[in-house]
This record gives structure tokens, C-alpha cells and sequence, in this order.
């Protein structure tokens, strides 16, 4: 990382939009990428299944797009248009088979990164789509190394350490967080950012969705320890501040990753 990369500002989209609307949910990501780009934000990370909403049962297979589709497409526009990179969850189809899938989309409008669910919570997930096996994906943005995971995926220690093994700066989470698990928000994700020395940006959905109640609490958690963003439990956007200059004092700093004894942890594999 240049040490005269300037901060990225990073504006967080804590909505659930209007489940079951691909349409309506582009325009909500459309109207949210103005209002972050006037904020001088030059990335906006939307929650998990943004495009189509979370709990939308067999709508899911129905709505489901490649990588490289329309809707892809639509999310390229807006970035090019609003001139910030965009993440957004979505539904991924390829060939017959079906992930829970997040994207990367510079403000050129070029796919930087694609990230499919390692790790599926609960019988709709497991039902609904095929898990990942790519832990670990990157893009470089900003003069940071992005990292993408899935909500549940935050969950795993042994997943966010693979990342920071591997270089990430910061960690973008799309999430769909529910009750009562709230305290993933509250208290893991700012260990997680902590012990393993990077940003993490956890961006939720909000509000009563089919059988869940989405929690919000979105946050943007940094590798110091300290939470520089926190959302409430409703419709909101946050921008703040990821900074390389802390990023490299807080690592020469704490001795985690470089006090990691490996040939103790062969169990673990």
C-alpha cells in the first residue's frame, strides 16, 4: 500500500429495498450512489441480496442472473454515471446451479471482483443455492486490497484470517443479519477487524422480511478496534473513512499476525 494513498471514502447502504423488485431495488441503489458520490464517496457497499431482496422463497431461482447479465449491466451504469465503485448482493446463475453472490463494480463499469457464499446459514440458504469454494477474493481498489465475504462468512475465524493472511485492507460483508443474532454486529465484527488487523464494512438489511427481522446495525469497524461507523435499525446510509495511514500504524503496532505460531494450528485443518 503507497503510503501517500489518500483515505476511500466508503458510504454503507443499510436497506432491505423492496424485496421481489429488481427494478425498484436499482433505482433505490441508483438514488443511494448520488447521494453517496455528493458525499465525495468513492465506493458504496450494499447489503446481501440487494438486488432481488433476502426472503423471496422460489423467486430466488426465478430472478437469478450470470455475473455478466442485465443486471449487472444496470450497476455498472450507475457506477460509471455516479463515478464510485458499487457492491451489491445478488442471486448468481450459472449453468444449472445457483450461489448467493456479491460483485464488485468499478466506476469505469468493469467487474473487478465476483464472490460466491462459502458458508450458507440456515435451511433456506441450503435449500436455495450451491456454496462457494473460493474463500478468499480480491480486487485492488484505491490502493487498498478489497476483500468481499457474505455475512455468515464473517462468522468463521478462520475466514477472515485467511484474508488477512492474504493481504486484505478491508473486508466488505453484505449482509442479512436477523434477531437475535445481533450481537454479531455489536461485538464480532469489531474482534474481527481487530485481531486480524484490517477494515471491515458490514452492511445490513433492516426491518420484517417473510419469517425474519432484519436487525441493521451496520457498521464500519476498523483494525484499531474502534467502531468509526454504527447504523441504528433502520433505512440509513453512512460514510466514512477508510484509512491506509492507520491501517499501517495500527499493524506496526499490534503483533497478532506476526506472533502466529502456524505449526500449532496443523488441527485446525
Amino acid at each position: 500500500m503507497p503510503s501517500s494513498t489518500p483515505p476511500l471514502r466508503t458510504a454503507l447502504l443499510q436497506s432491505s429495498g423492496r424485496p421481489g423488485s429488481v427494478a425498484a431495488n436499482l433505482k433505490a441503489l441508483d438514488e443511494a450512489a448520488a447521494r453517496a458520490a455528493d458525499a465525495g464517496a468513492g465506493l458504496l457497499v450494499c447489503p446481501e441480496m440487494f438486488l432481488t431482496g433476502y426472503a423471496i422463497g422460489e423467486d430466488v431461482h426465478r430472478l437469478a442472473e450470470s455475473a455478466d447479465g442485465d443486471a449487472a449491466d444496470a450497476v455498472a451504469d450507475i457506477a460509471v454515471r455516479h463515478g464510485l465503485a458499487v457492491v451489491y448482493g445478488y442471486p448468481e446463475r450459472d449453468d444449472d446451479k445457483v450461489y448467493n453472490s456479491a460483485q464488485l463494480i468499478d466506476s469505469t463499469g468493469t467487474r473487478l471482483a465476483n464472490y460466491r457464499k462459502t458458508h450458507l446459514f440456515g435451511g433456506f440458504e441450503q435449500d436455495s443455492f450451491t456454496p462457494g469454494e473460493v474463500p478468499v477474493v480480491q480486487a485492488e481498489l484505491g490502493g487498498l486490497r478489497i476483500g468481499l465475504m457474505i455475512c455468515y462468512d464473517v462468522e468463521f475465524p478462520e475466514n477472515v484470517r485467511a484474508h488477512a493472511l492474504a493481504g486484505t485492507d478491508l473486508l466488505l460483508v453484505p449482509t442479512a443479519q436477523m434477531h437475535p443474532f445481533q450481537f454479531v454486529a455489536e461485538a464480532v465484527v469489531p474482534v474481527r477487524a481487530w485481531e486480524n488487523q484490517m477494515y471491515v464494512a458490514y452492511v445490513n438489511r433492516t426491518g420484517p422480511e417473510g419469517e425474519f427481522e432484519f436487525v441493521g446495525l451496520s457498521c464500519l469497524a476498523s483494525p484499531d478496534g474502534a467502531t468509526r461507523l454504527r447504523a441504528g435499525r433502520g433505512e440509513e446510509l453512512l460514510v466514512g473513512e477508510v484509512d491506509g495511514a492507520l491501517l499501517r500504524a495500527s499493524r506496526e503496532t499490534n503483533p497478532y499476525l506476526r506472533d502466529r505460531r502456524p505449526g500449532l494450528y496443523a488441527s485446525l485443518v
